[in-house]
């Protein structure tokens, strides 16, 4: 499993806008900003995640964006899973693998099986909300 920087940065994007009051919108210059994202990126990002309906925007001279749904509605698995596709470690535990004569007997499916259930048990669990309420402040270590 790969987490390409469009899932890292999709993320970012979301923990950000959920950390904003009620009401308040996010441009995408002070996004850029303040994630240290390229604005060219980040647009691609937001637009992708609009389109997937994680966020939300207003035009307009107060226009921006905003969490289209509730941060505890929100799981790192879905946000993933749309951004980077599949989350699987190796090809063949995909159930609809069809690619390997010995898919079935194979000793070394049986590990990735257990990596891909313990990722998905992990990621399906976690929302949003949790990151923002669990993240570290200077100084501390990150816990989840």
């Amino acid at each position: 499993m790969r987490v390409t920087y469009k899932g890292d940065y999709s993320l970012k994007a979301i923990v950000t806008l959920a950390e904003l009051p009620d009401g308040q919108v996010a441009t995408i210059p002070d996004l850029s900003k303040r994630l240290d994202i390229p604005i060219k990126f980040l647009e691609q990002v937001l637009l992708g995640l609009k389109n997937g309906g994680f966020l939300a925007s207003r035009r307009g001279k107060n226009g921006g964006y905003y969490l289209a749904k509730k941060a505890q509605d929100i799981t790192v698995a879905a946000v993933l899973s749309y951004v980077d596709g599949a989350l699987i470690p190796i090809a063949c535990v995909d159930p609809c693998y069809v690619g390997c004569s010995d898919v079935s007997v194979c000793p070394i499916r049986p590990v990735f099986v257990k990596v891909n259930d313990a990722i998905n048990n992990v990621v399906n669990q976690i929302t949003i909300k949790e990151i923002i309420e669990t993240r570290p402040k200077l100084g501390s270590e990150y816990t989840i």
